[in-house]
């Protein structure tokens, strides 16, 4: 038996980005890169884990939004496009290009044409379906998130939004999984006292927290984040383990910083003489990446070695030994220690694996093959922990984010504190139109679910974010401002009594997410 755990987690989310009313749009690649270099490297993971006979267990959020685009129609087929775009260009490489990059073109094309199978042929285009086959193996626990990943704890003023935000994902979470879920990725990881009660209501057994939402709770836990705590409602939290966060996640001793693994900034889009990725470009003419890299790190110059696949891989299968070598280790101190089995939760962004390093996939594989020989540390989901383990000390955790400084310094900064009052405002407003229509007429029904969505759509955590990190500004604060002015036109003609079908059919072509939701969750208890 081993002597401890390891809980991975990882959290695979996007913004909602679907533009029909253009052929095509650039922020709409951030998920076509999420699902190449992502979403279909682990899926192809598990399935060598599956035939090798390897063990394997692991948490993966898969938020509302992301489910949404991931199934819908139109962005399915606007990925295949995107895939034989890349096919293309790759073909068109290895025709102009010699030597070393012209044997890393063809496995490029190679790549392409695999992943392209892969997601038709293999998946048939259904890759929510394809990590819901996983959950029903056992192999994986899916969690639900926030509807549109909103940061809670700046919404706590009004309960009614705080509400609607976790049931609208639950009951999204219900109706495309078959099954209610268990764990919950707080949105940012962010908790405020209160919050677990919400949870409880609505069913939720447990959460990922930050670890200092555990290490300064009130009391100070007995075993610190190396096992999961009771709030007051008798939710679970399991804490971010620092030790496993630092060695994947620092800039400076990170794993993804090795110098032979992909440079991620040295894009073909950018490098190519412009005639040569003309094709390929943004519509404005701009440059764009396109996901093609013959460079890797290196180290902190200017001057780029080119890439070796191999050697690549042989450092990410030494990565994942190191990594279990010292989960072994420390498992070994915590029990004694403790005098109990400790876990380690390890979550991350599940799009560090793959798309910001390149290598992550195949770290996650050897990662679970060095595990499988591990006397000491065997891999588990919180559920099955819980399960194992349902007595656990009970405390009231701190409020906390997994944000820079674990606070809410991120989403409320000089950058983005305009957008609060105007969706606090938005908020009550919606919450007046729930209290207010008993029996809407079907118009009206109509305009009060996408009133509903255009909330929850200005509320996503991400357009704060990337105000704060000053990256595509000018999107973000775009559809801050166009979700809010939506939503006021159709608030002014429910108050006013003249919802115009026009607009609101326009509307609803645009802001598609959730066909079935039900704005009567706003309503005050």
């Amino acid at each position: 038996m081993s002597r401890g755990y390891l809980a991975l987690v990882l959290h695979a989310h996007m913004p909602f980005i679907r533009h029909p009313e253009y052929p095509s749009y650039l922020e709409e690649d951030w998920l076509f890169e999420a699902i190449t270099e992502t979403y279909l490297p682990l899926l192809e993971v598990f399935d060598e884990l599956h035939r090798e006979g390897v063990p394997f267990h692991l948490s993966m959020t898969l938020t509302p939004p992301l489910v949404a685009m991931l199934d819908d129609a139109l962005l399915q087929e606007r990925y295949v496009d995107h895939l034989e775009q890349l096919i293309q260009l790759a073909s068109e490489e290895v025709g102009r290009r010699t030597g070393h990059v012209q044997w890393l073109a063809e496995r490029n094309l190679e790549l392409f044409r695999r992943r392209l199978a892969q997601y038709t042929h293999r998946h048939g285009g259904d890759l929510v379906g394809a990590f819901a086959d996983w959950q029903d193996r056992g192999n994986l626990e899916i969690l639900t998130c926030g509807a549109t990943h909103g940061f809670l704890p700046l919404m706590q003023s009004c309960p009614e939004a705080v509400r609607a935000q976790i049931e609208v994902a639950i009951d999204s979470y219900r109706r495309r999984f078959c099954r209610e879920p268990r764990g919950i990725w707080l949105p940012e990881c962010g908790y405020f006292p209160g919050l677990d009660a919400i949870l409880r209501d609505a069913g939720i057994r447990w959460f990922i927290g930050e670890g200092t939402a555990i290490q300064h709770a009130t009391p100070r836990p007995v075993y610190g984040v190396y096992a999961p705590v009771y709030t007051p409602s008798g939710v679970a939290v399991f804490g971010r383990d620092p030790e496993t966060s630092a060695q994947v996640w620092s800039a400076e001793s990170g794993y993804p910083g090795h110098p032979d693994y992909r440079e991620f900034h040295r894009d073909l889009g950018y490098t190519a003489p412009f005639d040569e990725i003309a094709p390929y470009v943004q519509p404005t003419g701009l440059r764009k990446n396109v996901g093609i890299k013959y460079h890797r790190i290196t180290g902190k110059t200017e001057r780029k070695e080119y890439y070796d696949p191999w050697r690549a891989r042989r450092v990410a299968d030494e990565h994942a030994a190191d990594f279990v070598r010292n989960r072994e280790q420390q498992v070994a101190f915590l029990s004694d220690a403790l005098g109990r089995a400790p876990i380690i939760t390890a979550p991350y962004d599940a799009e560090l694996f793959g798309h910001w390093w390149y290598e992550g996939p195949q770290f996650v594989g050897d990662l679970f093959r060095h595990l499988a020989r591990s006397r000491v540390v065997e891999s588990i989901t919180p559920s099955a922990y819980l399960a194992r383990h349902p007595e656990q000390q009970v405390v009231q955790p701190n409020l906390s984010s997994w944000g820079a400084n674990s606070y809410a310094d991120v989403w409320l900064h000089e950058s983005n504190e305009w957008i609060y009052p105007h969706l606090l405002v938005a908020a009550r407003h919606m919450t007046d139109l729930a209290n207010r229509f008993a029996r809407p007429d079907a118009l009206q029904d109509r305009a009060l679910r996408q009133a509903a969505r255009e909330l929850l759509l200005a509320q996503s955590s991400d357009w704060a974010f990337i105000l704060q990190t000053n990256t595509s500004t000018q999107y973000a604060s775009q559809r801050t401002v166009d979700h809010l002015e939506r939503f006021r036109a159709l608030y002014d003609g429910l108050v006013g009594g003249g919802v115009d079908p026009a607009v609101l059919a326009n509307i609803e072509a645009r802001d598609t997410l959730f066909p079935d939701i039900d704005w009567r969750v706003y309503r005050s208890r």
